[in-house]
């Protein structure tokens, strides 16, 4: 894909981030291509716009490249969404599932994007409706976001929404991760009824719910002791965080099934985080829709994605010790020989060539 505009998202507090951004911007310079640093804010400004303002502040660009680790990359993610620009993800150093090139090779990835040497992968992303609009009270943000500097604006009301309806108002919101109800207070947990596909699964009273992506089945769904899913599933994943309740299991739906999170009656306010970031509180017998979204994600990727590599070198696997006696397994079970035609149309690992 021909390059014609960047937006660049740096970690501004990791000088391996700036000294790289630094070559992106002569790498434009040299192509005549358009560069803006987006998603920063300064002391003054005192808040942070919304992804729709931040690609009308960089010109939509039609690629954006984030340099940081994996929360660096869904900002970019976030702002791209807004009108399906690429996003080409620079790590500094550290194995991340969604970021794709090492910060010395940047150069060569842009050469390789703008030249038609990279591939596009699509991930699943979430959206929402809502009873109401999603507001911040004041006072709160400040308690939430202690040393983490300004929150985002609440999710802007889609132009198609409608009210009255029944239906909630629909929110300009593209979660490539997760949404996350969780309670407010630390002495009181939040109750939630849960609903699936329209029908009620289970009245939770939990510290927090989570309604991931597979993309984001790795992150906080995870911790809370949730299934991992491929990337290239396509599910909605429901996890409870420290239920009140014997069922405490992760419930696994097709993308085309909604779910709905109502705070119920005696329950205290709850936070709406997306993709991390603090959005909007509910109050009691408020409610929020999470459901697949028709917006795809566009992951700039150079090389086939080796999930299950950085699965094993992420979570630093190791063998079981039993296993020891049988020496080290193969990297790959992968016969080096032509796949027959009946695993044609798997997904399968480049084959390994000889050295040399």
């Amino acid at each position: 894909m021909p390059i014609s505009r960047i937006g660049l998202v740096v970690h501004q507090a990791r000088p391996l981030a700036v000294e790289a951004a630094g070559t992106v911007h002569e790498w434009c310079n040299r192509h005549d291509i358009g560069c803006t640093d987006i998603d920063v804010w300064t002391e003054h400004q005192g808040r942070r716009r919304g992804g729709m303002e931040e690609m009308q502040h960089a010109g939509s660009p039609d690629l954006i490249v984030t340099l940081g680790g994996d929360g660096t990359f869904l900002r970019g993610a976030r702002i791209a969404a807004k009108n399906d620009a690429a996003v080409l993800g620079v790590d500094l150093g550290k194995v991340g599932f969604l970021t794709e090139v090492a910060c010395s090779e940047v150069e060569e990835a842009l050469e390789a994007v703008h030249h038609g040497g990279a591939t596009i992968e699509e991930r699943m992303t979430l959206t929402m409706r809502a009873s109401r609009p999603l507001e911040i009270p004041a006072g709160i943000e400040s308690v939430l976001r202690l040393g983490h500097g300004p929150a985002l604006p609440p999710p802007a009301i889609r132009p198609e929404s409608t009210e009255g309806n029944g239906w909630g108002i629909a929110l300009d919101v593209t979660a490539l991760n997760d949404v996350v109800l969780e309670k407010l207070a630390r002495d009181h947990q939040v109750a939630i009824g849960v609903y699936l596909s329209g029908r009620l699964l289970a009245s939770y009273s939990a510290d927090a719910v989570i309604v991931a992506t597979p993309t984001g089945s790795t992150a906080y769904s995870f911790a809370a002791g949730g299934p991992i899913l491929s990337p290239n599933a396509e599910a909605i994943v429901f996890t409870p965080v420290a239920p009140h309740m014997t069922f405490n299991r992760t419930v696994v739906a097709a993308p085309d099934e909604p779910v709905a999170l109502r705070v119920l009656g005696h329950s205290g306010q709850a936070a709406v985080s997306i993709d991390g970031q603090l959005r909007g509180v509910l109050d009691p017998g408020d409610w929020i829709g999470v459901y697949g979204s028709p917006r795809r994600l566009r992951l700039v990727r150079l090389r086939p994605t080796d999930f299950y590599g950085r699965l094993r070198d992420r979570f630093r696997l190791t063998d079981a010790p039993a296993t020891a006696a049988d020496g080290e397994s193969e990297p790959l079970f992968y016969p080096n020989t032509p796949i027959p035609p009946d695993l044609a149309h798997l997904r399968l690992p480049p084959p390994i060539t000889p050295a040399g």
